[in-house]
């Protein structure tokens, strides 16, 4: 293992040159994209702090000269509005509404996203370009270091990603683009944004604030932080869903039976127990400072940051926790069972952030893009008041990136990627043992064509060393991956393409070497140090455009996969834990995904929009089960008056019955969700300040997510109401 100080010097190295491929100052081709397509509805601020319009469904990605990234098709874009419209705690819960976009819903406290079906390893959540530095793609219980509070921006990239960002983005990446480093000079003497709201169902109390100071005419000071604290979610009426409550209830009647009346008792309770999930409440606070230089057309900056987290984690009612250790000295005498604890996992992360963008003329390269990353990671997992276990992990990640002029019909640009990630875990439960990831990348995008038709190409070689030393193991892997899109345009006001690619995945630490219980999932893991490298064949159909007013955009896809890595239930108990083992076969995804807006009036002072969107996804193993963990078909309605002063939102989401399940898995009930929102800008000077209320599960409506582990004793909010207040001067 090379020393750590190495790989910091190796990384500052990069850091001369590393830039994500998301570009974020306002003069990107990305922002002036975004611009350029809410024209028609009003004019935005040049500092991009303005009132946001609705992007979702157009391309505003940019990446290394590629003005339309069309590799990337399922691509959608939250502003500023959006994610106050959709405010969480966790970025999963706040993109759910988006077409091929689910969570994990794990707990209130942690939800990742789920695009077109993939999750975990095969989902990267980035910060402005680079990993978030964090542990939740190694289990469903970790929380992502994000608070959307605080985000600018957020755009989801659903497809394979990993040509721009890693093997851990075979599924797609979520890229939340922040403030923590100033990338233009505020006009005014100071820029300040803020946001509070509070709701009902979590009785949430919560605010963010960031502020801009330019310091002469070409530095500028940043500071932002947050406070976000709830209680137990409320929920509508039992916890459990009716199957396991039944089996709670069969339990019950069984200890009743054996003259065991307190057992009988609990197990009756859990069965019983109804509007609110028990230990589900949370705390979290960040604060971020930062500096940019902006010298021209480049700029500097870094930012330091901290984020801290303290949530519950609800475990399966009914579920007893043991470690095995009973009759030894100094532990629970023999046939006694161990009480349990509720557990709860307090969560902190430092972060150290440097980006530059450097103009370098008109010769064959137009810039020169940094974007470089250190973390220090970790979050402890109480049982009770005991520490159970620890999880630490130190992290560097870098990007470097060179953009080519136009040269004639050819855009594009290449760059290098290095990440080092040393992870440490201990505790009775440390399930997983130390390992250290090193990860190397070369990749290059060019698009040929200006006229209707255009080519566009991608790659990306990859190789990646993880190493178990206390096992003795270490795996290297050597990934390719590429992808070529067909695209025809008719007049900037319609694109179609075809893309094809071949996506190929390292596999992760955890999917190695896991092998133990985990007492937040309520799981004993095991992996298998033998697996190989997980690839795929995929092919997509899009089309998106507008027509007269109607904007649209849809997709259609299917992916094949040699060696894919699953975590699947085996119905065997390990430590009286149910056992979840890592095994590979063959899979194949299927899935269409859209969403169309078009006006039902529009008199210029009063305009009522309607829109829709849906996403269905199938997904089977080789040998003809099912994937676990699949979303159901879901389908959303809404409808939207518009004037100058306020915004009146109702709209509906329904999410149909999947009874396509895997071994061990329930079936999950369909359900409907219906949503009402008022939005209200009431200084006509000043359109930045930003009142909304809403009225979300308005028929307090059971729900359950059957991408979650969860699901059955975890269910989604009840009747919540909600009132926030953005301002931006």
């Amino acid at each position: 293992m090379k020393p750590l100080i190495s790989r910091i010097a190796l990384s500052a190295a990069l850091s001369l040159a590393a830039a994500p491929v998301l570009a974020q100052d306002a003069d990107s081709a990305s922002d002036k994209q975004a611009k350029d397509s809410a024209s028609d509805k009003q004019a935005i601020d040049d500092d991009l702090h303005s009132r946001g319009v609705d992007y979702r469904g157009n391309i505003i990605v940019s990446a290394a000269g590629l003005e339309q990234l069309d590799v990337l098709a399922g691509t959608s874009v939250f502003e500023a509005d959006d994610i106050q419209r959709n405010l969480n705690g966790q970025i999963g819960e706040v993109l759910a509404k988006l077409p091929g976009v689910s969570a994990t819903s794990f707990a209130p406290g942690s939800s990742r996203p789920v695009l077109r079906g993939f999750q975990g390893e095969r989902v990267r959540v980035l910060v402005d370009g680079i990993g978030t530095a964090d542990v939740s793609n190694t289990s469903v219980d970790h929380a992502t270091s994000i608070d959307p509070l605080t985000a600018e921006r957020i755009e989801v990239l659903r497809g394979p990603a990993v040509l721009l960002y890693g093997s851990q983005a075979i599924g797609g990446a979520v890229n939340v683009i922040d403030k923590r480093i100033p990338t233009r000079v505020p006009a005014e003497g100071f820029h300040l944004d803020a946001l509070i709201a509070a709701d009902t169902a979590s009785d949430l109390r919560t605010g963010g604030a960031s502020l801009d100071v330019p310091l002469g005419e070409n530095f500028v000071f940043h500071i932002d932080g947050s406070w976000r604290e709830t209680g137990d979610l409320e929920i509508p009426g039992f916890q459990v869903a009716p199957e396991l409550r039944a089996e709670l209830l069969e339990e019950a009647a069984e200890e009743e039976l054996e003259g065991e009346f307190e057992e009988a008792e609990e197990f009756r309770e859990a069965a019983n127990q109804q509007g609110f999930i028990p230990n589900t409440a949370s705390e979290t606070y960040t604060i971020n400072g930062g500096f940019g230089v902006i010298l021209g057309d480049s700029t500097f900056g870094a930012s330091v940051g901290y984020y801290d987290t303290n949530y519950g984690v609800p475990t399966r009612p009914g579920a007893g926790h043991h470690h095995g250790e009973e009759g030894e000295e100094g532990g629970e005498e023999e046939g006694e069972e161990e009480v349990e604890e509720l557990v709860t996992i307090a969560l902190e992360q430092v972060r150290a952030d440097f980006k530059a963008d450097i103009a370098l003329g008109d010769g064959f390269f137009s810039r020169l893009k940094l974007r470089a990353g250190y973390s220090d990671y970790t979050h402890t997992e109480f049982e009770g008041a005991e520490v159970g276990t620890t999880f630490d992990s130190e992290s560097i990640e870098a990007r470097l990136e060179l953009s080519q002029n136009e040269n004639g019909p050819t855009r594009g640009g290449f760059g290098i990627q290095y990440l080092y990630r040393d992870f440490f875990a201990v505790g009775a439960e440390a399930y997983v043992p130390p390992n250290v990831t090193d990860q190397f990348a070369v990749f290059g995008l060019q698009e040929f064509g200006k006229g209707p038709f255009q080519l566009e190409l991608a790659a990306r070689l990859e190789t990646t060393s993880v190493d178990a030393s206390t096992l003795g193991i270490e795996r290297d892997f050597d990934t390719f991956s590429g992808a070529a899109g067909f695209i025809y345009e008719a007049d900037d006001a319609f694109r179609a393409g075809l893309n094809l690619s071949r996506a190929e995945r390292a596999p992760s630490a955890e999917e190695l070497f896991s092998d133990g219980p985990h007492i937040a999932t309520q799981a004993f893991e095991i992996g298998d140090p033998n697996l190989s490298t997980e690839s795929a064949w995929g092919v997509e159909a899009f089309a998106r455009g507008k027509v007269g007013g109607v904007t649209f955009s849809a997709a259609i896809f299917n992916q094949w996969f040699d060696d894919y890595i699953y975590l699947t239930e085996t119905g065997l108990e390990e430590d009286e834990l149910p056992v979840f083992v890592y095994l590979q076969q063959d899979a194949n995804y299927f899935g269409i995904e859209g969403e169309v807006s078009f006006p039902l009036f529009d008199n210029g002072d009063f305009g009522l929009i309607a829109d829709f969107n849906g996403s269905y996804i199938n997904a089977e193993l080789g040998d003809g089960t099912n994937v676990p963990r699949i979303p159901p078909l879901s389908l959303l309605a809404g409808i939207e008056a518009q004037t100058a002063s306020f915004d009146v939102r109702g709209e509906v989401q329904w999410f149909a019955e999947q009874d396509q399940v895997a071994a061990f898995e329930t079936r999950t009930s369909d359900f409907a969700l219906v949503n009402f929102l008022v939005a209200w800008r009431p200084l006509a000077s000043n359109e930045n300040v930003f009142v909304q209320l809403s009225a979300d599960n308005i028929f307090d409506v059971t729900g359950r997510r059957h991408a979650s582990f969860t699901k059955d004793f975890v269910p989604l909010a009840g009747r919540n109401i909600r009132a926030s207040v953005r301002l931006s001067f």
